[in-house]
Formats: C-alpha cells, structure tokens, sequence
C-alpha cells in the first residue's frame, strides 16, 4: 500500500495486497519468518512489526514521510500518524495509515480494530464492554507502551467516543454514556 502510494512504477508492476508477485526476492510468513530471513540473508530488508524489532534488538532504516522529513519508528512518529489521519471521513474508522500528513508521522503505521454491534440485544452486557474500552483509552497508555505499542491519540479517543454515543444503542436507547 505504502509503496503504490510514493512510487507509480511500483502501483503499475507490483500493487498492492495481502499477497504480490515480489520482482525479486524470497519471502517469510509473519514477523518470525521474515525476520528470520533478514537475519540470515545479508543486505536483506524486510518489514516486521514494531514491538518485533525492538524484543528482538533488530537494526531498522529511517524512512521519508509525506512531508519529507526523515524518521525513525517510534510511538511519537506511530502515534503522529494515526493522529493527522482523517478518520471523521473514514467509513467505520476503516483507514490504511501509510503516508498519513504531519511532519512527524511514520509513513507506514497500522491499526488494529474491534468491531461491535450498532444494534446491542444486552444493553448491560453492552455498557461494560464500552466502559472496559474507555477504561484502556484512559489508563492502558502505560501498559501499551510497556509492550511496545502505540496508545490510540486523544483525538481519536474522542471521535470514537462521540460515535458510540450516537450509534451504539440497546433498542432505541443511546448505551453512551453510561449511567
């Protein structure tokens, strides 16, 4: 995705997607396989998750984002880019975050979803699943950081938030906020 976004040569003969026809190459499944390739294949380069490269102490290149600046993966460059994303315009917050604006955006950042129900048939049940999640948005940054991944930025705290408020419902009845 990111590659098709900064090169037309790569988007005309690669593309994009869970699988493609590499030009040259070998390939490795999942972050174990792939970084067990560039460990062993010298000048190889891959891409593994975050939290991989840094439990497993591996070297990594900066990259040139959107706005050209030169960057390093790290929360603050991660957390960047899923903060100047336009998730008010992405249908169901679904948004690839590769080449996101922002001086200090990381040009290739993931998200990770949890998808509920609009329409809950336990309204209780349903009230403590969000309380759980506004929980983790409040006091998990800590815990997250410490596994090494990316608390969600407060702005998109706050555009989920307001979205379970107006259409996560029990009935006819809004479960956000909770009573």
């Amino acid at each position: 995705n990111y590659l098709c976004k900064v090169s037309p040569i790569w988007k005309e003969k690669v593309g994009t997607g869970k699988a493609v026809s590499w030009p040259v190459g070998i390939g490795g499944k999942g972050n174990e396989g792939v970084a067990s390739y560039v460990k062993r294949i010298n000048g190889s380069i891959g891409y593994v998750e975050y939290a991989y490269v840094i439990q497993n102490k591996m070297s990594h290149a900066k990259l040139q984002n959107q706005s050209g600046a030169y960057l390093d993966p790290e929360i603050e460059t991660f957390q960047a880019a899923a903060a100047n994303a336009d998730w008010g315009h992405a249908k169901g917050y679904y948004l690839v975050l590769t080449n996101q604006p922002g001086k200090k955006s990381w040009p290739i950042t993931g998200a990770s979803f949890i998808l509920i129900y609009k329409n809950q048939k336990n309204a209780a049940h349903s009230q403590k699943l969000l309380k759980f999640f506004d929980w983790c948005y409040k006091h998990g940054n800590k815990m997250a950081e410490k596994l090494h991944y990316v608390p969600i930025p407060e702005n998109v705290v706050n555009l989920i938030e307001s979205k379970w408020s107006k259409e996560i419902k029990a009935g006819e009845k809004s479960l956000w906020p909770t009573q």
